[in-house]
């Protein structure tokens, strides 16, 4: 491109000079008596300007070489200019690529590490519930009547409910010495046993029922006149979660306790199913 424009200057220069030589020679309207002189000198100015015009020509081309060369600068530092800002662009592009990976890298960590809390978490659920089975799995009770001096309870005309107040072990916390009723924490098999004991009457006898969920399972009866006699009974029950089991006292039946504890309810867990 800089060489046509080059050329191009240089053939307006010399049109222009071509020009100029055609035209003042003619221009000039002289008598006849001059054409002579007019003439003579015509070769003169001609010379003239054929000296002219190179000496123009090669200003014209020092100047162009020089802006020519000026340009050829102007376009190494632009040169290098692109180059350095697509080095810059490549790094650039580097370093986002670099982020890039960071970045996947991050997501993909952030995912393990929700798995891996995950897992802990059930994890550690898991080992909450084993704990619990395990607690649960230790069920035992045993409780007197009375916890301290000396009582006859009954004779009642209908069922009571005997609460055994004093108690010496309750593991897993399933007998509620406050009504006297044992709930099952987990499915599985038990095993109750229960000893009363009373003075001899000779209206009354002493006696309880084994209840569970209301049905009479087992039953501890003894009735002499006089002396002191006890009963005794017990029962393996398969109870499901929440069944209640519990003592009925005999209708018109008395039941003894002391300090000794004669009258016992007891009761635990065999195993889990």
């Amino acid at each position: 491109m800089e060489m046509t424009m080059f050329i191009s200057l240089l053939l307006l220069i010399c049109s222009l000079c071509t020009a100029q030589l055609q035209t003042e020679p003619d221009s000039k309207i002289l008598p006849y008596g001059k054409q002579t002189e007019t003439q003579e000198q015509i070769p003169e100015n001609v010379s003239h300007h054929q000296l002219t015009c190179p000496q123009d020509i090669h200003a014209v081309l020092r100047e162009m070489s020089a802006l020519l060369a000026e340009q050829k600068v102007e376009i190494k530092h632009l040169q290098r200019d692109n180059e350095a800002q697509a080095a810059k662009l490549r790094e650039l592009e580097k370093q986002k690529s670099e982020v890039d990976n960071l970045k996947q890298q991050l997501q993909e960590h952030t995912a393990e590490l929700i798995t891996i809390q995950d897992k802990s978490k059930v994890t550690e659920n898991q080992v909450e519930a084993l704990k619990r089975d395990g607690e649960v799995k230790q069920v035992a009770f045993s409780a007197s009547l009375l916890v301290e001096g000396s009582e006859t309870v009954g004779p009642f005309n209908t069922y009571t409910t005997l609460v055994f107040k004093h108690v010496v072990t309750n593991i897993g916390n399933a007998y509620n010495s406050n009504t006297g009723i044992f709930i099952a924490p987990v499915r599985g098999s038990y095993h109750f046993e229960f000893y009363i004991g009373a003075h001899g009457h000779a209206s009354h006898p002493s006696g309880a029922v084994l209840v569970k969920n209301g049905q009479h399972i087992f039953i501890a009866y003894e009735h002499q006149p006089s002396h002191y006699g006890t009963s005794a009974n017990g029962a393996t029950l398969l109870l499901e979660v929440g069944d209640v089991v519990f003592l009925r006292q005999w209708v018109n039946s008395r039941v003894f306790d002391n300090e000794n504890h004669h009258s016992t309810f007891s009761g635990h867990l065999l195993f889990t199913m």
